[in-house]
């Protein structure tokens, strides 16, 4: 297994990437989970926002995206992290994360991130240095947490 990691800030991506990175969503977060809701939000392709892409022979596997708020106070926010079914077993949700950890640091040295973590999901966070900074809600009727990791 060839696994390629792509670190692309928005403007460096293909439409053939963006495409593959939207279908892949579409296929996780709308369809599989059953969840409607609107995943083209608009941040995608603004500011300094960054994509995490995890490829093996041509087809994406992992994804992440990061987006970077305009106030230099406020977190990176990690979101949409994603392992394709064909992937999952491979361990790639841990090097999905050390990818993003490291673009973060790369990019926003000692900056605070935040990511809305799906419930089951608190303690891989929380591996990662991630802490609940809030209770349990549903987001899309789907259990999260919010979690923060110190710069």
């Amino acid at each position: 297994m060839d696994l390629n990691w792509q670190d692309l800030h928005h403007s460096e991506l293909s439409t053939s990437q963006l495409y593959q990175l939207l279908a892949l969503r579409n296929a996780v977060f709308i369809v599989e989970q059953q969840c409607p809701y609107l995943d083209i939000d608009g941040a995608d392709l603004t500011g300094d926002n960054r994509h995490l892409l995890g490829i093996i022979d041509d087809r994406l596997v992992a994804y992440a995206r990061i987006l970077v708020p305009k106030e230099a106070d406020q977190p990176v926010k990690f979101g949409r992290v994603i392992i394709s079914g064909e992937a999952r077993g491979l361990n790639l949700g841990s090097r999905l994360m050390e990818q993003a950890l490291n673009s973060c640091e790369r990019h926003w040295p000692q900056r605070p991130i935040f990511l809305s973590a799906q419930a089951h999901l608190q303690r891989f966070y929380g591996r990662l240095g991630f802490v609940a900074v809030s209770g349990e809600y549903l987001e899309d009727d789907i259990p999260h947490v919010d979690m923060l990791r110190a710069g």
